[in-house]
C-alpha cells in the first residue's frame, strides 16, 4: 500500500468521527487539505504537527486521563510506521521541490600520465539537521523515493559539469535498480553532458533476479557510448564470475586493498593479482582513498591505472578548485605538490 492510501485512510477515519468535541480538529484538517490539494500526506504531516505544537496541555491531559482510568487507546503500531513514512516522504517531496541539494567533484589522476582523467559526482544536501548523503538516500529507499532523489542528484551533477573541462568523464553513483527506470534513458535526452562523458558507478552489487534485466537495459546505452564501473567494496557471492561477464569499463578497489600496499607484501600481491585480471578483461582499474606518497608510488609501478583520494584531491563544489585538477600536471609539478602534502598526517577519506 502506498504512503498516500495510507494517508487517505488515517484522512477518512479523522473526518469520519462525529464526536461534536474534535469538530475544530477536523476543520483544521480540512483546512489543510484545502492548502496541499493532491498531497494528502503533507496535509496530514502539517495537522500532525500543529496539533503537537497547539495542544501545550496534552501531556497533562493525558496524565489526568489515566489516573481516572480513561486512558485512550494507545496508536496501533502501523499507524506510527504509517505516520513516520508520511514524514519521510514529505522531508523528501521538500527537498526534491526546492532542489536542496550541490554536487562535489573529487578528481579521478591517470597515474601514468599525472594529470586528471575524469571526477567522481558527490551529493551535498542543504538540509538543517547536517544528515550525510546516505541517510537521505536511505530514507529515500525506504518510502519507495529513492530514484527520484537519485535522477535528481544525476540532473545536478549534470548541470554542475558544464564547468569541468570537456575532456574529462564524469562518475555518477546510482543503484542497479535506478539503471531499470524507464527514465535513464530519457535522462541523457534532456542533460548537457554527452554520453560517452558519462560513467555510472554503481552504488550496490546487481541482484541475481535483476542481473539480466540489468544487462538488458544498460547493453543499449553502452552502446551508444555509456561506461559502467563496478566497486569492489559491493561485491558478494558470485560476483567475480559475473562482473567479468559484464566487462566494466572500470573497477573502483578501496582501503581493503590499497592500505598500507607499500609495506604489506599481501596487500601488494592482491593489488599486482588485479592489475593483471583487468588488463586480461579490458578494465581500467581504479584505487580509491590514496593517502599517502608511500601508496601512490607503489601503485603506479604496479600499474594501477587510476587513483583518487584526499592525497590528490579532496571533493569540492568550488568551480575554482575544479578548474586547478583540470590542469595538466608535469611530473615533477606533481611531485613537488605530493611533497609538499607528504609531510601532513593522512585523512581518513568520506565514504563515497
Amino acid at each position: 500500500m502506498s504512503v498516500r492510501v495510507q494517508a487517505w485512510g488515517i484522512i477518512a477515519a479523522v473526518l469520519a468521527d462525529t464526536d461534536p468535541s474534535g469538530a475544530a480538529v477536523r476543520q483544521r484538517l480540512s483546512n489543510n487539505l484545502d492548502q496541499n490539494p493532491g498531497v494528502p500526506e503533507r496535509a496530514l504531516l502539517e495537522y500532525l504537527l500543529e496539533t503537537r505544537r497547539s495542544d501545550a496541555n496534552t501531556v497533562e491531559t493525558l496524565e489526568s486521563a489515566r489516573e481516572m482510568r480513561l486512558t485512550p487507546p494507545a496508536m496501533p503500531p502501523q499507524v506510527a510506521e504509517q505516520i513516520d513514512a508520511i514524514r519521510s516522504v514529505s522531508r523528501i517531496s521538500t527537498l526534491l521541490e526546492n532542489q536542496m541539494l550541490m554536487t562535489a567533484f573529487q578528481p579521478i589522476y591517470g597515474l601514468a600520465e599525472k594529470s586528471v582523467i575524469g571526477v567522481e559526482a558527490l551529493s551535498r544536501f542543504v538540509s538543517d539537521d547536517g544528515a550525510a548523503a546516505e541517510l537521505w538516500f536511505a530514507e529515500a529507499r525506504a518510502v519507495g523515493l529513492g530514484a527520484n532523489l537519485e535522477f535528481s542528484a544525476l540532473g545536478s551533477a549534470a548541470i554542475a559539469a558544464r564547468d569541468l573541462q570537456p575532456n574529462l568523464f564524469v562518475s555518477l553513483n546510482i543503484s542497479p535498480s535506478s539503471c531499470l527506470d524507464p527514465r535513464l534513458p530519457e535522462l541523457f535526452e534532456y542533460i548537457d553532458l554527452p554520453i560517452n562523458r558519462v560513467v555510472l558507478e554503481l552504488t550496490e552489487s546487481i541482484a541475481d533476479e535483476q542481473y539480466a534485466q540489468f544487462i538488458a537495459a544498460v547493453n543499449p546505452l553502452r552502446d551508444k557510448g555509456l561506461r559502467i564501473a563496478v566497486d569492489d567494496t559491493h561485491s558478494g557471492a558470485g560476483a567475480l564470475s559475473r562482473m567479468v561477464h559484464l566487462r566494466p569499463d572500470f573497477l573502483k578497489v578501496g582501503r581493503d586493498v590499497i592500505a598500507d600496499v607499500d609495506n604489506d607484501g599481501i596487500q601488494r600481491a592482491l593489488a599486482a593479482c588485479l592489475v593483471d585480471l583487468t588488463e586480461q578483461i579490458g578494465t581500467t582499474l581504479v584505487a580509491e582513498g590514496i593517502e599517502t606518497v608511500g601508496e601512490l608510488k607503489v601503485l603506479t609501478e604496479l600499474g594501477i591505472d587510476a587513483g583518487q583520494g584526499y592525497l590528490l584531491g579532496r571533493p569540492s563544489v568550488r568551480p575554482q578548485d575544479w578548474a586547478s585538477w583540470n590542469t595538466r600536471l608535469d611530473a615533477d609539478g606533481l611531485d613537488r605538490q605530493l611533497a609538499e602534502q607528504a609531510g601532513s598526517k593522512p585523512r581518513a577519506n568520506e565514504a563515497h
